[in-house]
């Protein structure tokens, strides 16, 4: 079964969530599915393997997941970027764009160092807000972004292009059209 195969199968659409007009790609389905999961997994690994990542970075919470899977086939650590006031330690903060307003996530302070080499990794990327975000508050702390990863890409929103703004390399796995 082809890799796309494979996604599409284990990715449940929800339409109509979570507002009218909008198909949400769920991929809780595609973690319970070991098969999917692990090929998932292994696609956005494959072009890193037997490079130096220092860390990977995952954003709340799906993130966390993939992070801790990927972090483990390359044999790096995992940084979590959480929401604002979820770390227990002193943190460094943005502020990012959602569709209806702003929001700010943050990360340890001691979390990543200058120079490391980081992967930023999160399920989805719609308008990119977030992920844009994510890689400038790694980059503010000297990290170099080597690459954003996810699993669905929803190319009519264009987050991609963000991403690749700031000079990051997008590897996604399935593209689904619309949001």
């Amino acid at each position: 079964m082809s890799l796309r195969d494979t996604l599409e199968a284990s990715i449940r659409t929800i339409p109509d969530y979570p507002k009218r007009g909008v198909m949400f790609r769920d991929i809780t389905t595609l973690l319970g599915d070991a098969r999917a999961f692990r090929r998932s997994i292994d696609e956005l690994v494959h072009p890193y393997a037997g490079t130096k990542i220092d860390k990977i970075a995952g954003v709340e919470a799906r993130g966390f997941i993939l992070g801790g899977a990927m972090s483990h086939q390359l044999s790096a650590g995992f940084v979590p970027i959480r929401k604002k006031g979820k770390l227990p330690y002193e943190t460094v903060r943005i502020a990012y764009s959602l569709e209806y307003g702003i929001d700010e996530m943050e990360m340890h302070k001691d979390a990543v160092k200058t120079g490391e080499r980081v992967i930023l990794v999160d399920d989805l990327i719609a308008t990119g807000g977030t992920a844009e975000g994510a890689v400038k508050l790694l980059q503010q702390m000297g990290a170099e972004v080597v690459a954003a990863c996810f699993i669905v890409d929803l190319p009519d929103l264009g987050g991609r292009k963000k991403i690749e703004a700031l000079g990051v390399p997008v590897r996604t796995l399935i593209e689904f059209e619309g949001d």
